[in-house]
């Protein structure tokens, strides 16, 4: 097969068994009428979503950037403490267990607490839950990229008088970057949902996550699906956008 017939098939084999699930769900649902109060038909959902398209989606741009505020801060800071980590072993050492801590640390738990400190008017609490997310997935993709460098490498940098500035520039950092590509892959989807999460329970009365608890408690199963699928957009944009990005970074990168 081709190169170019296996990106194709790629592509469409996703879309078509997605088509296919739509299909049964909605001859399930739609036609059969299995449990339609419960689980609108795909029909019921895109109705909602064309008659509710301006509110879908502003409140998806609300929810899409606090998700991208808390994967930029928390991945800054997570390359920033990777950094220190790699460099220094006491900082590594006192870095490490804070880490374990937060990579534990219920999302559902802090979200009251942060909305309490930062006010339940503001947007900064859900904005740090994605980072606190965020921050995870980084810092352990990045701090394992930096220490992947090889001692035969780093004496023919040193043999050659490199400076440190060139020897990260030419070598660990080229080293680091399908780490660090990795690391934002998974902590673009995971911001989106502790965004979402945060947004389901407490702060401003906006988002998705406040529009689908809303809609549901209310009884329009169908728009509530609708603000579902604007939040599954959301993801699949924040994975692509990531996904491209490595791609690029990967095909600029020298060969090793």
């Amino acid at each position: 097969m081709s190169l170019p017939a296996e990106r194709l098939l790629k592509v469409a084999a996703p879309v078509v068994v997605g088509l296919l699930l739509l299909a049964t769900w909605q001859l399930l649902v739609g036609v059969l009428g299995v449990a339609p109060s419960t689980v609108p038909s795909p029909a019921a959902i895109a109705q909602q979503l064309v008659a509710n398209a301006g509110s879908i989606v502003e409140q998806s741009w609300i929810t899409g950037g606090n998700a991208l505020i808390g994967l930029l801060v928390g991945s800054l800071l997570a390359i920033a403490l990777a950094g220190l980590a790699a460099r220094f072993a006491p900082v590594s050492g006192m870095v490490a267990p804070i880490v374990a801590a937060i990579a534990v640390v219920p999302i559902v738990s802090l979200t009251p607490i942060l909305n309490t400190m930062l006010g339940a008017s503001s947007q900064s609490g859900r904005q740090l839950i994605a980072a606190i997310a965020a921050f995870v997935p980084v810092f352990v993709n990045v701090l394992r990229g930096l220490r992947q460098t090889r001692p035969v490498h780093r004496d023919l940098f040193l043999a050659s008088a490199a400076t440190g500035a060139q020897t990260f520039r030419k070598l660990t950092l080229p080293t680091a970057l399908p780490h660090l590509m990795t690391g934002l892959r998974i902590a673009s989807s995971v911001a989106v949902i502790s965004a979402l999460v945060a947004e389901y329970f407490g702060g401003p009365a906006d988002g998705i996550g406040t529009a689908i608890a809303a809609t549901a408690k209310t009884g329009r199963a169908a728009l509530a699906w609708g603000y579902v699928a604007a939040a599954i957009a959301i993801g699949l944009a924040f994975f692509l956008v990531t996904l491209l990005l490595e791609r690029v970074v990967s095909r600029h990168r020298p060969p090793g």
